[in-house]
């Protein structure tokens, strides 16, 4: 198996900010939004599925956010409000501009998952990193065997891109699975934890590509799941996006065991973080 998370260098003025106007911003949970930017100067940003920018609000800071869209030059990003800076870049409104910068980490391994089954797990804000992965596999889907998508959510209110899960699984190109923690007697769908989706998905272990990203806890029941599945560790890739600040391994604040995860990941094979993931103290 020779699949792998995929190194892209920073662009060449990936230090710089370069500012961006707020052309959309839509609500997706109480404390969620999605925002469109388009660029005022400069070349547009071209990330790859699960690569992440440094986002400046003015005034106020800077914070790394996954990139859960990119098109025609535009840039989209799902910012949960967890904190000052965050809550101001989710606050910004139509026309507003922020400060961009990147894109940085490595990708999902979309091109090397050619002829696999892919099984794409995603808890809570999670899927916001996979989107971008999720969309390529569409495009190509003729490209891959059984392709999977698994999301879950703390209660339906919390889901990301409601209107969009329906649409992809009305178009049935990829399968399609849902649940939440809790729901309200209305909700018509699954309950229970995502992990437990594994062992009803169709894909054959001996070959899939597993992309893992949500809660830490979240990831590794679904790494146990699929280890139980006969998947190996070097097939399944996490994102794990801890505690990211300054995106050049400088500050030392993302720093897992030898690796710095805005250095070196945010996506890894689970074969290379398994030692790292056991030890209590990381």
């Amino acid at each position: 198996m020779s699949a792998g998370p995929e190194l892209a260098a920073p662009a060449s003025g990936a230090m710089v900010p370069q500012p961006f106007r707020v052309r959309s911003r839509r609500r997706e949970t109480s404390d969620t939004w999605t925002l469109t930017l388009e660029p005022l100067v400069g070349a547009p940003i071209s990330p790859g599925p699960g690569q992440f920018t440094m986002v400046y609000a003015f005034g106020v800071g800077e914070i790394p956010i996954s990139v859960s869209g990119a098109h025609d030059g535009l840039l989209v990003h799902t910012v949960r409000a967890v904190g000052a800076v965050s809550a101001a870049i989710a606050s910004a409104r139509q026309g507003a501009v922020l400060g961009v910068r990147g894109p940085f980490g490595t990708t999902w391994p979309v091109h090397d998952a050619v002829g696999h089954d892919v099984l794409v797990i995603a808890g809570g804000v999670g899927l916001a990193p996979l989107r971008t992965a999720v969309q390529a596999l569409e495009r190509t889907r003729q490209d891959y065997g059984e392709v999977t998508l698994l999301y879950g959510g703390r209660s339906p209110g919390d889901l990301l891109f409601r209107r969009e899960l329906e649409s992809l699984r009305r178009r049935g190109k990829l399968s399609v699975d849902v649940t939440v923690d809790a729901a309200r007697p209305d909700w018509a769908g699954k309950v229970g934890v995502v992990p437990k989706l594994i062992d009803a998905a169709h894909f054959d272990p001996a070959t899939v590509i597993a992309l893992v990203c949500g809660p830490e806890v979240m990831m590794h029941f679904s790494v146990t799941a699929l280890r139980e599945r006969g998947v190996a560790s070097e097939q399944i890739y996490l994102s794990m996006e801890r505690n990211m600040r300054c995106a050049v391994g400088h500050c030392g604040h993302c720093q897992l065991g030898p690796t710095l995860v805005c250095r070196d990941g945010a996506v890894y094979s689970y074969d290379t973080l398994e030692p790292l993931m056991g030890v209590r103290e990381l």
